[in-house]
Protein backbone atom coordinates (compact mmCIF):
# COMPACT_ATOMS: atom_id res chain seq x y z
CA UNK A 1 0.00 0.00 0.00
CA UNK A 2 1.52 3.25 -1.09
CA UNK A 3 3.17 5.40 1.76
CA UNK A 4 3.21 2.23 4.10
CA UNK A 5 6.41 1.67 6.10
CA UNK A 6 7.23 -1.38 6.45
CA UNK A 7 8.41 -3.24 9.69
CA UNK A 8 12.16 -4.14 8.65
CA UNK A 9 12.11 -0.32 8.12
CA UNK A 10 10.87 0.76 10.80
CA UNK A 11 13.38 -1.23 12.97
CA UNK A 12 16.05 -0.33 11.04
CA UNK A 13 14.99 3.82 12.01
CA UNK A 14 14.68 2.69 15.88
CA UNK A 15 17.94 0.83 16.32
CA UNK A 16 21.03 2.58 15.69
CA UNK A 17 24.38 0.47 14.81
CA UNK A 18 26.69 0.29 18.00
CA UNK A 19 29.13 1.39 16.57
CA UNK A 20 27.38 4.57 15.82
CA UNK A 21 26.35 4.70 19.26
CA UNK A 22 29.76 4.09 20.44
CA UNK A 23 30.86 6.97 18.53
CA UNK A 24 28.03 9.47 18.72
CA UNK A 25 28.24 11.90 21.29
CA UNK A 26 25.24 12.47 23.79
CA UNK A 27 25.19 16.13 25.60
CA UNK A 28 26.49 14.61 28.68
CA UNK A 29 29.79 13.96 26.71
CA UNK A 30 29.79 17.35 25.36
CA UNK A 31 29.64 18.96 28.74
CA UNK A 32 32.26 17.14 29.66
CA UNK A 33 34.04 17.54 26.70
CA UNK A 34 33.38 21.08 26.73
CA UNK A 35 34.39 21.88 30.46
CA UNK A 36 37.14 20.00 30.22
CA UNK A 37 38.98 21.74 27.34
CA UNK A 38 38.14 24.95 28.85
CA UNK A 39 39.95 24.26 31.91
CA UNK A 40 42.85 22.22 30.63
CA UNK A 41 43.60 24.79 27.66
CA UNK A 42 40.89 27.06 27.25
CA UNK A 43 39.52 30.48 28.67
CA UNK A 44 38.97 28.87 32.13
CA UNK A 45 42.64 27.37 32.43
CA UNK A 46 44.74 30.56 34.09
CA UNK A 47 41.74 30.18 36.87
CA UNK A 48 42.99 27.00 38.27
CA UNK A 49 46.08 28.41 39.66
CA UNK A 50 44.67 32.02 41.21
CA UNK A 51 44.94 30.11 44.82
CA UNK A 52 48.81 29.11 45.64
CA UNK A 53 47.66 27.15 48.47
CA UNK A 54 48.22 23.70 46.05
CA UNK A 55 51.92 25.02 45.92
CA UNK A 56 51.83 23.70 49.62
CA UNK A 57 49.84 20.11 48.91
CA UNK A 58 52.28 19.53 46.32
CA UNK A 59 55.13 19.60 48.04
CA UNK A 60 53.70 17.65 50.86
CA UNK A 61 52.14 15.13 49.01
CA UNK A 62 56.10 14.54 47.50
CA UNK A 63 56.93 14.48 51.15
CA UNK A 64 54.37 11.50 52.25
CA UNK A 65 55.45 9.62 49.08
CA UNK A 66 58.98 10.00 49.40
CA UNK A 67 59.43 9.16 52.92
CA UNK A 68 55.65 6.56 53.05
CA UNK A 69 54.84 8.88 56.08
CA UNK A 70 51.35 11.29 56.99
CA UNK A 71 52.89 14.48 58.63
CA UNK A 72 51.89 15.08 61.99
CA UNK A 73 53.40 18.62 62.44
CA UNK A 74 54.78 21.40 60.13
CA UNK A 75 57.39 21.04 57.65
CA UNK A 76 57.26 24.34 55.86
CA UNK A 77 57.66 27.63 58.01
CA UNK A 78 60.06 28.77 60.24
CA UNK A 79 57.64 29.89 62.68
CA UNK A 80 55.53 26.67 63.57
CA UNK A 81 58.90 24.51 63.04
CA UNK A 82 57.63 21.28 64.83
CA UNK A 83 54.23 21.94 65.97
CA UNK A 84 51.44 19.56 65.66
CA UNK A 85 50.01 20.09 61.62
CA UNK A 86 47.11 18.17 60.98
CA UNK A 87 47.44 17.41 57.20
CA UNK A 88 43.68 16.31 56.62
CA UNK A 89 44.35 16.32 52.97
CA UNK A 90 46.98 13.67 53.00
CA UNK A 91 45.29 11.34 50.47
CA UNK A 92 44.74 14.28 48.01
CA UNK A 93 48.40 15.91 48.40
CA UNK A 94 50.02 12.53 47.36
CA UNK A 95 47.77 12.14 44.70
CA UNK A 96 48.73 15.50 43.33
CA UNK A 97 52.78 14.69 44.48
CA UNK A 98 52.67 11.72 42.43
CA UNK A 99 50.94 13.62 38.64
CA UNK A 100 53.23 16.64 39.70
CA UNK A 101 56.70 14.32 39.65
CA UNK A 102 55.51 12.83 36.30
CA UNK A 103 53.59 15.71 34.38
CA UNK A 104 54.35 19.33 36.45
CA UNK A 105 51.66 21.84 37.11
CA UNK A 106 50.08 20.48 33.47
CA UNK A 107 49.51 17.32 35.13
CA UNK A 108 47.82 18.99 37.97
CA UNK A 109 45.96 21.44 36.37
CA UNK A 110 44.76 18.35 34.15
CA UNK A 111 43.68 16.29 36.59
CA UNK A 112 41.66 19.07 38.19
CA UNK A 113 40.07 19.81 34.98
CA UNK A 114 38.68 16.26 34.38
CA UNK A 115 37.37 16.18 38.38
CA UNK A 116 35.49 19.66 37.44
CA UNK A 117 34.20 18.18 34.59
CA UNK A 118 33.03 14.95 35.41
CA UNK A 119 31.23 16.48 38.45
CA UNK A 120 29.19 18.77 35.82
CA UNK A 121 28.51 15.74 33.24
CA UNK A 122 27.39 13.88 36.23
CA UNK A 123 24.91 16.26 37.64
CA UNK A 124 23.43 16.60 34.48
CA UNK A 125 23.30 12.95 33.75
CA UNK A 126 21.54 12.86 37.27
CA UNK A 127 19.45 15.40 36.56
CA UNK A 128 17.89 13.51 33.75
CA UNK A 129 17.39 10.52 35.76
CA UNK A 130 15.35 12.45 38.35
CA UNK A 131 13.02 13.32 36.08
CA UNK A 132 14.47 17.01 33.95
CA UNK A 133 13.61 18.12 31.06
CA UNK A 134 16.94 17.74 28.86
CA UNK A 135 17.01 21.86 27.79
CA UNK A 136 15.88 22.68 31.73
CA UNK A 137 18.96 20.35 32.93
CA UNK A 138 21.24 21.67 30.22
CA UNK A 139 20.32 25.35 32.10
CA UNK A 140 20.90 24.38 35.23
CA UNK A 141 24.47 22.58 34.96
CA UNK A 142 25.11 26.18 33.41
CA UNK A 143 23.97 28.00 35.85
CA UNK A 144 25.51 25.67 38.72
CA UNK A 145 28.98 25.78 36.54
CA UNK A 146 28.93 29.08 36.33
CA UNK A 147 28.23 29.38 40.21
CA UNK A 148 31.02 27.90 40.67
CA UNK A 149 33.95 29.21 38.87
CA UNK A 150 34.38 31.40 41.82
CA UNK A 151 36.30 28.37 43.10
CA UNK A 152 37.53 26.79 40.30
CA UNK A 153 40.72 26.30 41.84
CA UNK A 154 43.20 23.10 41.48
CA UNK A 155 42.55 22.33 45.31
CA UNK A 156 41.16 19.12 46.92
CA UNK A 157 37.89 20.79 47.89
CA UNK A 158 36.44 19.84 44.34
CA UNK A 159 36.66 16.04 45.31
CA UNK A 160 34.07 17.07 47.84
CA UNK A 161 31.73 18.81 45.16
CA UNK A 162 32.14 15.11 43.65
CA UNK A 163 31.64 13.11 46.72
CA UNK A 164 28.70 15.37 47.80
CA UNK A 165 26.87 14.70 44.00
CA UNK A 166 27.41 10.91 45.18
CA UNK A 167 26.42 11.02 48.55
CA UNK A 168 23.29 13.05 47.75
CA UNK A 169 21.75 10.97 45.01
CA UNK A 170 21.99 7.37 47.00
CA UNK A 171 20.59 8.94 50.10
CA UNK A 172 17.61 10.20 47.74
CA UNK A 173 17.14 7.32 46.25
CA UNK A 174 17.35 5.00 49.32
CA UNK A 175 14.49 7.21 50.92
CA UNK A 176 12.49 7.26 47.67
CA UNK A 177 12.98 3.29 47.24
CA UNK A 178 11.63 2.87 51.09
CA UNK A 179 8.57 4.80 49.97
CA UNK A 180 7.20 3.22 47.11
CA UNK A 181 8.92 -0.68 47.64
CA UNK A 182 10.42 -0.76 50.58
CA UNK A 183 14.10 0.19 51.91
CA UNK A 184 16.89 -0.41 49.52
CA UNK A 185 20.37 -1.03 52.08
CA UNK A 186 22.61 -1.67 49.53
CA UNK A 187 23.25 1.61 48.29
CA UNK A 188 23.12 3.34 51.21
CA UNK A 189 26.06 1.13 52.95
CA UNK A 190 28.23 1.79 50.26
CA UNK A 191 28.47 5.43 52.12
CA UNK A 192 30.84 4.03 55.26
CA UNK A 193 32.92 2.92 52.44
CA UNK A 194 32.80 6.38 50.47
CA UNK A 195 33.33 8.13 53.95
CA UNK A 196 37.00 6.58 54.77
CA UNK A 197 37.79 7.65 51.34
CA UNK A 198 36.58 11.68 51.96
CA UNK A 199 37.81 12.44 55.30
CA UNK A 200 41.58 11.34 53.67
CA UNK A 201 40.61 13.41 50.90
CA UNK A 202 39.21 16.86 52.56
CA UNK A 203 37.66 18.37 55.90
CA UNK A 204 34.43 18.53 53.54
CA UNK A 205 32.99 14.86 54.94
CA UNK A 206 31.23 17.01 57.43
CA UNK A 207 28.86 17.40 54.26
CA UNK A 208 28.37 13.90 54.34
CA UNK A 209 27.19 13.86 58.20
CA UNK A 210 25.01 16.81 57.58
CA UNK A 211 23.16 15.07 54.70
CA UNK A 212 23.09 12.03 56.78
CA UNK A 213 21.55 13.67 59.64
CA UNK A 214 18.66 15.49 57.83
CA UNK A 215 17.47 12.13 56.13
CA UNK A 216 17.48 10.88 59.83
CA UNK A 217 15.30 13.68 60.78
CA UNK A 218 13.06 13.08 57.66
CA UNK A 219 12.87 9.22 58.77
CA UNK A 220 12.05 10.02 61.65
CA UNK A 221 9.27 12.74 60.85
CA UNK A 222 7.89 10.45 58.45
CA UNK A 223 7.58 7.42 60.71
CA UNK A 224 5.72 8.95 63.84
CA UNK A 225 3.08 11.39 61.15
CA UNK A 226 2.53 8.01 58.71
CA UNK A 227 -0.70 6.52 60.07
CA UNK A 228 -0.77 3.62 57.08
CA UNK A 229 0.98 0.48 58.33
CA UNK A 230 2.21 -0.67 55.33
CA UNK A 231 3.98 2.59 54.93
CA UNK A 232 4.98 2.74 58.48
CA UNK A 233 6.66 -0.69 58.43
CA UNK A 234 8.65 0.77 55.41
CA UNK A 235 9.63 4.11 56.57
CA UNK A 236 10.76 2.01 59.55
CA UNK A 237 13.15 -0.56 57.64
CA UNK A 238 14.47 2.67 55.87
CA UNK A 239 15.19 4.75 59.12
CA UNK A 240 17.16 1.46 60.86
CA UNK A 241 19.01 1.11 57.42
CA UNK A 242 19.82 4.74 57.55
CA UNK A 243 20.88 4.40 61.74
CA UNK A 244 23.18 1.66 60.63
CA UNK A 245 24.70 3.28 57.79
CA UNK A 246 25.24 6.90 59.96
CA UNK A 247 26.88 4.91 62.79
CA UNK A 248 29.17 3.54 60.39
CA UNK A 249 29.93 6.83 58.48
CA UNK A 250 30.78 8.45 61.85
CA UNK A 251 32.96 5.53 62.69
CA UNK A 252 34.79 5.16 59.57
CA UNK A 253 35.27 8.88 59.80
CA UNK A 254 37.77 7.70 62.65
CA UNK A 255 39.60 6.25 59.98
CA UNK A 256 42.53 8.87 59.45
CA UNK A 257 45.90 9.35 60.39
CA UNK A 258 44.86 11.59 63.43
CA UNK A 259 41.72 9.52 64.83
CA UNK A 260 39.41 11.22 67.09
CA UNK A 261 41.74 14.48 67.17
CA UNK A 262 41.00 15.42 63.38
CA UNK A 263 37.30 16.10 64.47
CA UNK A 264 38.26 17.57 67.43
CA UNK A 265 40.82 20.34 65.28
CA UNK A 266 38.18 20.84 62.80
CA UNK A 267 35.60 21.77 65.24
CA UNK A 268 38.09 24.11 66.68
CA UNK A 269 38.81 25.76 63.56
CA UNK A 270 35.28 26.39 62.48
CA UNK A 271 34.20 27.68 65.72
CA UNK A 272 36.97 30.41 65.63
CA UNK A 273 35.25 33.40 65.12
CA UNK A 274 37.98 35.47 64.48
CA UNK A 275 39.39 33.43 61.55
CA UNK A 276 35.94 32.84 60.00
CA UNK A 277 35.23 36.81 59.97
CA UNK A 278 38.71 37.60 58.37
CA UNK A 279 39.41 34.54 56.06
CA UNK A 280 38.11 35.25 52.68
CA UNK A 281 36.46 32.28 51.56
CA UNK A 282 34.41 32.21 54.53
CA UNK A 283 33.04 35.31 54.41
CA UNK A 284 29.18 35.88 53.29
CA UNK A 285 29.51 36.46 49.07
CA UNK A 286 29.46 39.84 47.58
CA UNK A 287 26.60 39.77 45.14
CA UNK A 288 28.23 42.14 42.59
CA UNK A 289 30.30 39.31 40.94
CA UNK A 290 28.99 36.81 38.50
CA UNK A 291 29.42 33.57 39.79
CA UNK A 292 27.52 35.24 43.02
CA UNK A 293 24.63 36.84 40.68
CA UNK A 294 24.38 32.95 39.16
CA UNK A 295 23.91 31.68 42.82
CA UNK A 296 21.44 34.56 43.60
CA UNK A 297 19.40 33.49 40.76
CA UNK A 298 19.73 29.83 41.35
CA UNK A 299 18.02 30.74 45.01
CA UNK A 300 14.96 32.63 43.26
CA UNK A 301 14.19 29.75 40.51
CA UNK A 302 14.34 27.47 43.72
CA UNK A 303 11.83 29.37 45.30
CA UNK A 304 9.70 29.28 42.31
CA UNK A 305 9.95 25.47 41.86
CA UNK A 306 8.78 25.46 45.12
CA UNK A 307 5.68 27.94 44.66
CA UNK A 308 4.95 26.69 41.10
CA UNK A 309 4.62 22.92 42.86
CA UNK A 310 1.40 20.90 43.27
CA UNK A 311 2.84 18.16 45.52
CA UNK A 312 4.32 18.69 48.27
CA UNK A 313 8.08 17.86 48.77
CA UNK A 314 9.27 15.93 50.54
CA UNK A 315 10.81 16.85 54.21
CA UNK A 316 14.34 15.88 53.47
CA UNK A 317 14.22 17.89 50.30
CA UNK A 318 12.81 20.90 52.36
CA UNK A 319 15.52 20.56 54.75
CA UNK A 320 18.33 20.41 52.25
CA UNK A 321 17.02 23.38 50.73
CA UNK A 322 17.16 25.41 54.11
CA UNK A 323 20.63 23.87 54.40
CA UNK A 324 22.29 24.48 50.92
CA UNK A 325 20.89 28.42 51.19
CA UNK A 326 22.35 28.94 54.65
CA UNK A 327 25.47 27.41 53.64
CA UNK A 328 25.39 29.66 50.26
CA UNK A 329 25.02 32.73 51.86
CA UNK A 330 27.14 31.88 54.97
CA UNK A 331 30.23 31.20 53.14
CA UNK A 332 31.35 32.16 49.66
CA UNK A 333 33.44 28.40 49.30
CA UNK A 334 30.11 26.86 50.23
CA UNK A 335 28.46 28.21 46.95
CA UNK A 336 29.38 25.53 44.50
CA UNK A 337 28.27 22.60 46.82
CA UNK A 338 24.96 24.69 47.86
CA UNK A 339 24.04 25.16 43.91
CA UNK A 340 24.76 21.39 42.82
CA UNK A 341 22.20 20.73 45.63
CA UNK A 342 19.50 23.58 45.02
CA UNK A 343 19.69 22.09 40.95
CA UNK A 344 19.07 18.43 42.30
CA UNK A 345 16.12 19.58 43.75
CA UNK A 346 14.58 22.62 41.95
CA UNK A 347 15.39 21.42 38.76
CA UNK A 348 12.77 18.20 38.89
CA UNK A 349 10.44 20.09 40.08
CA UNK A 350 10.24 22.68 38.00
CA UNK A 351 10.27 19.94 34.93
CA UNK A 352 7.21 18.43 36.77
CA UNK A 353 5.97 21.91 37.18
CA UNK A 354 6.21 22.25 33.20
CA UNK A 355 4.30 18.74 32.67
CA UNK A 356 1.25 19.62 34.51
CA UNK A 357 0.79 22.93 32.95
CA UNK A 358 0.97 21.24 29.88
CA UNK A 359 -1.46 18.51 31.03
CA UNK A 360 -3.60 21.16 32.91
CA UNK A 361 -6.72 22.38 31.40
CA UNK A 362 -6.02 26.03 33.16
CA UNK A 363 -3.38 26.85 31.05
CA UNK A 364 -4.18 28.99 28.07
CA UNK A 365 -4.32 26.92 24.79
CA UNK A 366 -1.28 28.54 23.08
CA UNK A 367 0.96 28.00 26.27
CA UNK A 368 -0.78 24.61 26.50
CA UNK A 369 1.14 23.85 23.10
CA UNK A 370 4.51 25.66 23.50
CA UNK A 371 4.87 23.32 26.57
CA UNK A 372 4.06 20.35 24.29
CA UNK A 373 6.63 20.90 22.20
CA UNK A 374 9.30 21.55 24.35
CA UNK A 375 8.47 18.32 26.41
CA UNK A 376 7.90 16.35 22.98
CA UNK A 377 11.70 17.97 21.94
CA UNK A 378 12.97 17.27 25.37
CA UNK A 379 11.89 13.22 25.02
CA UNK A 380 12.92 13.23 21.80
CA UNK A 381 16.65 14.24 23.00
CA UNK A 382 16.23 12.38 25.62
CA UNK A 383 16.55 8.73 23.44
CA UNK A 384 19.09 10.23 21.46
CA UNK A 385 20.90 10.45 24.86
CA UNK A 386 20.33 7.26 26.17
CA UNK A 387 21.29 5.79 22.93
CA UNK A 388 24.90 7.74 23.00
CA UNK A 389 25.83 5.70 25.52
CA UNK A 390 29.30 4.41 24.53
CA UNK A 391 30.82 7.97 25.91
CA UNK A 392 33.42 7.28 23.34
CA UNK A 393 34.65 11.15 22.99
CA UNK A 394 35.24 11.57 27.03
CA UNK A 395 37.52 8.41 26.83
CA UNK A 396 39.65 9.97 24.02
CA UNK A 397 39.81 13.38 25.16
CA UNK A 398 41.12 11.96 28.74
CA UNK A 399 44.18 9.67 27.35
CA UNK A 400 44.83 12.69 24.46
CA UNK A 401 44.71 15.27 27.28
CA UNK A 402 46.73 12.77 29.82
CA UNK A 403 49.44 12.25 26.67
CA UNK A 404 49.97 16.03 26.23
CA UNK A 405 50.48 16.59 29.96
CA UNK A 406 52.94 14.30 29.84
CA UNK A 407 54.94 15.71 26.79
CA UNK A 408 55.32 19.26 29.05
CA UNK A 409 51.70 20.65 27.59
CA UNK A 410 52.91 19.82 23.80
CA UNK A 411 50.87 17.96 20.68
CA UNK A 412 53.91 17.96 18.20
CA UNK A 413 55.23 21.38 18.07
CA UNK A 414 51.94 22.64 19.20
CA UNK A 415 51.69 24.36 22.88
CA UNK A 416 48.02 23.43 24.48
CA UNK A 417 48.60 23.67 28.00
CA UNK A 418 50.31 25.79 29.76
CA UNK A 419 49.71 25.50 33.46
CA UNK A 420 51.95 28.44 35.31
CA UNK A 421 51.42 30.97 38.34
CA UNK A 422 50.23 34.36 37.13
CA UNK A 423 53.11 36.97 37.49
CA UNK A 424 50.81 39.53 37.74
CA UNK A 425 49.18 37.74 41.05
CA UNK A 426 52.25 36.22 42.68
CA UNK A 427 55.83 37.13 42.99
CA UNK A 428 57.71 34.72 40.51
CA UNK A 429 60.58 36.93 39.47
CA UNK A 430 60.88 37.95 43.14
CA UNK A 431 61.18 33.96 43.86
CA UNK A 432 64.03 33.76 41.44
CA UNK A 433 65.96 36.50 42.29
CA UNK A 434 65.32 34.89 46.08
CA UNK A 435 66.44 31.30 44.27
CA UNK A 436 69.95 33.09 42.80
CA UNK A 437 70.90 34.84 45.79
CA UNK A 438 70.24 31.17 47.76
CA UNK A 439 68.73 32.74 50.67
CA UNK A 440 68.18 30.41 53.02
CA UNK A 441 66.38 32.60 56.15
CA UNK A 442 62.86 32.65 56.50
CA UNK A 443 60.92 34.75 54.52
CA UNK A 444 58.18 36.85 55.39
CA UNK A 445 55.43 37.18 52.83
CA UNK A 446 51.54 37.54 52.04
CA UNK A 447 49.67 34.38 53.66
CA UNK A 448 48.25 34.43 49.91
CA UNK A 449 51.80 34.06 48.26
CA UNK A 450 52.99 31.45 50.99
CA UNK A 451 51.74 28.18 49.03
CA UNK A 452 53.62 30.14 46.01
CA UNK A 453 56.81 30.44 47.59
CA UNK A 454 56.77 26.87 49.25
CA UNK A 455 56.43 25.45 46.20
CA UNK A 456 59.04 27.58 44.45
CA UNK A 457 61.62 27.36 47.36
CA UNK A 458 61.37 24.64 49.66
CA UNK A 459 63.46 23.45 50.93
CA UNK A 460 65.84 25.68 50.45
CA UNK A 461 64.24 28.01 53.10
CA UNK A 462 61.03 28.14 54.79
CA UNK A 463 58.18 31.02 54.89
CA UNK A 464 57.26 32.76 57.95
CA UNK A 465 53.67 32.13 57.14
CA UNK A 466 50.96 30.88 54.56
CA UNK A 467 47.56 30.48 54.16
CA UNK A 468 47.35 27.18 56.34
CA UNK A 469 44.99 29.47 59.08
CA UNK A 470 44.50 26.01 61.41
CA UNK A 471 47.50 25.76 62.04
CA UNK A 472 48.58 29.41 62.60
CA UNK A 473 46.01 30.55 64.98
CA UNK A 474 44.27 33.12 66.27
CA UNK A 475 47.06 34.90 68.47
CA UNK A 476 49.41 34.56 65.58
CA UNK A 477 47.20 35.64 62.79
CA UNK A 478 46.70 38.96 64.63
CA UNK A 479 50.15 40.26 65.13
CA UNK A 480 50.35 39.13 61.43
CA UNK A 481 47.83 41.13 60.09
CA UNK A 482 49.40 43.80 62.24
CA UNK A 483 52.36 43.62 60.55
CA UNK A 484 50.81 44.00 57.14
CA UNK A 485 48.55 46.34 57.31
CA UNK A 486 51.39 48.49 59.59
CA UNK A 487 49.35 49.20 62.55
CA UNK A 488 51.20 50.38 65.84
CA UNK A 489 53.35 46.97 66.63
CA UNK A 490 53.80 46.15 62.87
CA UNK A 491 57.68 45.09 63.83
CA UNK A 492 56.72 42.99 66.78
CA UNK A 493 56.45 39.71 64.76
CA UNK A 494 59.35 40.34 62.48
CA UNK A 495 61.52 40.72 65.56
CA UNK A 496 60.47 37.79 67.06
CA UNK A 497 60.32 35.69 64.11
CA UNK A 498 64.26 36.77 63.76
CA UNK A 499 63.01 38.02 59.98
CA UNK A 500 65.75 39.36 57.70
CA UNK A 501 63.77 39.22 54.31
CA UNK A 502 60.42 40.75 53.35
CA UNK A 503 58.26 39.67 50.49
CA UNK A 504 55.67 41.86 49.82
CA UNK A 505 53.01 43.66 47.36
CA UNK A 506 54.62 46.72 45.46
CA UNK A 507 51.60 49.14 46.43
CA UNK A 508 50.91 47.97 50.01
CA UNK A 509 51.17 49.77 53.66
CA UNK A 510 53.99 47.31 54.79
CA UNK A 511 56.13 48.65 51.77
CA UNK A 512 55.66 52.34 52.47
CA UNK A 513 56.95 51.77 56.11
CA UNK A 514 59.81 49.57 55.01
CA UNK A 515 60.94 52.04 52.74
CA UNK A 516 61.10 54.52 55.17
CA UNK A 517 63.17 52.61 57.76
CA UNK A 518 66.90 52.75 57.25
CA UNK A 519 67.76 49.42 58.03
CA UNK A 520 65.58 48.17 55.47
CA UNK A 521 67.00 47.84 51.60
CA UNK A 522 65.60 47.06 48.98
CA UNK A 523 67.21 44.10 46.98
CA UNK A 524 64.70 43.48 44.07
CA UNK A 525 61.15 45.30 42.86
CA UNK A 526 58.89 44.39 39.95
CA UNK A 527 55.65 45.00 38.86
CA UNK A 528 54.10 42.85 41.38
CA UNK A 529 56.49 42.54 43.89
CA UNK A 530 59.38 44.30 46.18
CA UNK A 531 61.71 42.17 48.51
CA UNK A 532 63.71 43.83 51.38
CA UNK A 533 66.46 42.67 53.16
CA UNK A 534 67.48 43.79 56.81
CA UNK A 535 71.21 44.76 56.45
CA UNK A 536 72.46 42.32 58.76
CA UNK A 537 70.84 39.45 56.65
CA UNK A 538 72.00 40.70 53.15
CA UNK A 539 75.65 41.47 54.36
Amino acid sequence: MAGATSPHTASQRVASPSWLRAVLPSVTDLIFVLLLGSLAGGTLAQKLFGDAGIGWHIRDGAQIVSTHTVPRSDLFSSTMEGKPWYAWEWLYDAGVGIVHDHAGLNGVAFLSAVIIAFTFAYLFHLLLVRGTMLPGAVFFVLLAASASTIHFLARPHLLSWLMTLIWFQMLDSGEASSITAGSKAAKTFWLPVLMVLWVNLHGGFLMGLVLLAIYLVAAGKRYFSTKDSQQRLRTRGWAKTLGTTTGLCVLASFINPYGYKLHVHVYQYLSNRFLMDHIDEFLSPNFHGFPQKCFALLLLITLIALATARQRPRLSHLLVILFATWAGLYATRNIPISSILLCLIAAPMLSQAFAEAAAGSDTSSRFRAYLSRLRSFSERMGIIEARASGHFWPAAVVVLGLGIALHQGRLGSLQIMDAHFDMRRFPVQAAQVIAEKQVREPVFSLDLWGGYLIYRLYPQLKVVVDDRHDLYGESFLKDYLKTVRGEPGWDKLLIESHVNWILVPVSSSLTSILKMTPEWKIIHQDDTAILFGRDAGVH
